[in-house]
């Protein structure tokens, strides 16, 4: 019998995509310590918080293969995080564990950031997105290259096989202002699996965890009020809260 046709597209509309970031319960801190800070793991499509560690001693680079390392299994999922986990031991760590990543680069990777700025992206087909909401108009042009265009990318950081570029403008419906941000990625997946568009929606639904779970969490639950300061206790309310929302998004709220 004759073999199905294979899937017109990039693998990957399907995979697992999780948001890592830290949050400080800012009403926890008492007068001898400072506030708890908190490590979370987040479903990009689902919506729910996977798991959350303490960040110990404020250190929360080194919370992040702590935390991942409570899930049992990374095999081809995506792990998105904002540019302060963007290190060779993250990516190395994610590799090990067969997972991928996509990092945003800031100018803390000044080396990273100047390389990618300098690349010939004026000369890279791009991908226009228009979106409005919020009081807001906003164009996204998303453009990839291959990782290797970047002198010494493994060096840098390693497992990679894209680059992006987002130039994000934005124009406020009722005043008229307008801004322009250029954003840096990298990833780990090749363009068999995640073309421009799949990259660009995951950059974007990373700041879900933002959206989602800390503002919420302040606004709705009210966190940052919360003066519970003792021992585990601030630890304990926030996975309390992060269970109430779990519930809610579960019962599709």
């Amino acid at each position: 019998a004759a073999r199905a046709a294979a899937p017109v597209g990039p693998r990957g509309t399907e995979r697992v995509v999780l948001a890592c970031d830290g949050k400080t319960v800012r009403g926890s801190r008492t007068r001898t310590g400072p506030a708890t800070a908190l490590f979370a793991v987040f479903e990009h499509r689902h919506r729910l918080v996977l798991t959350q560690r303490a960040i110990a001693d404020g250190n929360e680079i080194a919370a992040f293969a702590a935390t991942l390392d409570t899930l049992p299994d990374l095999h081809e999922i995506l792990i998105s995080a904002d540019a302060l986990h963007t290190q060779r031991e993250h990516a190395d760590y994610l590799h090990a564990r067969g997972g991928h990543y996509l990092f945003t680069i800031k100018r803390n990777q000044p080396t990273l950031h100047t390389a990618l700025a300098r690349l010939p992206w004026a000369q890279v087909e791009r991908q226009l997105r228009r979106q409005r909401g919020h009081g807001r108009a906003e164009t996204r042009s998303i453009a990839v290259l291959a990782a290797a265009s970047v002198p010494g990318i493994d060096r840098l950081v390693p497992h990679a096989a894209q680059v992006i570029r987002v130039i994000r403008s934005r124009t406020d419906r009722a005043t008229g202002k307008r801004s322009r941000e250029v954003v840096y990625a990298i990833t780990s997946l090749d363009h068999r699996s995640a073309d421009p568009g799949l990259l660009a929606d995951w950059l974007q639904n990373h700041w879900g965890i933002e959206n989602r779970v800390h503002h919420v969490r302040d606004v709705t639950h009210g966190e940052d009020a919360s003066r519970i300061r003792t021992g585990t206790g601030p630890q304990l309310m926030a996975a309390l809260r992060n269970t109430d929302l779990n519930l809610a998004r579960l019962r599709g709220e």
